[in-house]
C-alpha cells in the first residue's frame, strides 16, 4: 500500500470511528434523559386525578364495556373469554348491571337498600341487604360474597378508596384513538399489576379503554375493557327494582368462609 493510500485508509477509519461515536452519543442521550425522569410523572398522576374528579361529578351515566378476560388453566394455558357489561348508575345509590357472555346472562339490581343478583339462564335469583352507596356495595359484595362488580373502579377513582399510593411508575405514552375518540394513553405499575388507561381529551376526561396485566402470575393474564359512554341516560325508579319472573327460584347467596368476609 502506498503512503497516500495508507493515509486515505486511515482517514476513512477515523471518520468511521467519529461517526460511530456520534451515533452512540445520539442514542445514549435519550437514555440519560429517561434515567433522570421520575418514575411517577406528576403530570400523569394529575391526569388520573382529573379523571377521577370528573367521574365524581356525574349524577347519572350509562356505560357499555366490551371486555376480554384471560383465564389460566391448571397447565398454564391462557384462555380468553369475551363479554359485554352494561352499567346504568344513578349516584349515589341506584345501580343496574347486565353481563352477557357465551355462558352466562347475569343482572344486578340495587335500589339503595337491597341488591338482587339474577342468573337468567337458570332463572335463579338471590336478594340480600345492601349498604347505602354503590361504592360500599362494591366492597360488600367483594368481602362477603367474593363477587366483583364489573368496572367497580369507576366508583372509587377520585376518592380515597382509589389507593393511588401503591403506584410505583406512571408514564404518558402519548395520544391514541379509541373507537374514533382522541385520548391520551397512560401506563402505571404497582405491586403485582401493570395497567394502562386511555383518557378522553378535552372537557370530558372519561376513561375509554382499560388494560390490566397481572404480573404476579407467570402467565401474565390480562383483562381489557373498551368503554362507550352515555351521560344522559333515560330511566325511572323501576329500572333498579327486580321483579321476579314467573317460575323464578329464589336461592340463598352463599357467603365466603370467615367471619364477615374472605379468608385472609
Amino acid at each position: 500500500m502506498t503512503h497516500s493510500n495508507h493515509m486515505a485508509s486511515l482517514a476513512v477509519s477515523l471518520a468511521c470511528i467519529a461517526w460511530l461515536a456520534g451515533a452512540q452519543s445520539a442514542y445514549a442521550a435519550p437514555d440519560k434523559a429517561a434515567a433522570k425522569a421520575p418514575a411517577v410523572q406528576p403530570a400523569v398522576m394529575a391526569a388520573l386525578d382529573k379523571m377521577g374528579k370528573y367521574l365524581r361529578t356525574l349524577k347519572a351515566f350509562q356505560v357499555s364495556a366490551a371486555t376480554s378476560t384471560d383465564g389460566v388453566t391448571d397447565d398454564g394455558q391462557v384462555i380468553e373469554t369475551d363479554a359485554v357489561s352494561d352499567i346504568l348508575a344513578q349516584m349515589p345509590n341506584r345501580l343496574r348491571v347486565e353481563i352477557t357472555s357465551d355462558d352466562q346472562h347475569r343482572l344486578y339490581f340495587y335500589d339503595g337498600k337491597t341488591v338482587t343478583i339474577w342468573a337468567e339462564l337458570v332463572n335463579y335469583y338471590a336478594t340480600v341487604p345492601a349498604p347505602p352507596t354503590i361504592a360500599q356495595l362494591a366492597d360488600d359484595l367483594d368481602d362477603k360474597y367474593d363477587i366483583s362488580l364489573p368496572l367497580e373502579d369507576l366508583f372509587s377513582w377520585g376518592t380515597p378508596r382509589s389507593n393511588t399510593a401503591q403506584i410505583t411508575a406512571a408514564t404518558d405514552f402519548g395520544p391514541s384513538q379509541v373507537l374514533g375518540v382522541t385520548c391520551q394513553q397512560y401506563g402505571f405499575r404497582q405491586p403485582g399489576l401493570d395497567w394502562q388507561i386511555w383518557i378522553q381529551n378535552g372537557d370530558y376526561p372519561l376513561p375509554r379503554k382499560i388494560v390490566l396485566t397481572t404480573t404476579s402470575d407467570p402467565a401474565r393474564p390480562k383483562y381489557s375493557a373498551v368503554l362507550t359512554w352515555n351521560l344522559a341516560p333515560s330511566f325511572d325508579d323501576a329500572t333498579f327494582i327486580f321483579v321476579p319472573p314467573k317460575e323464578a327460584h329464589r336461592i340463598v347467596l352463599a357467603g365466603v368462609s370467615g367471619a364477615g368476609g374472605k379468608n385472609k
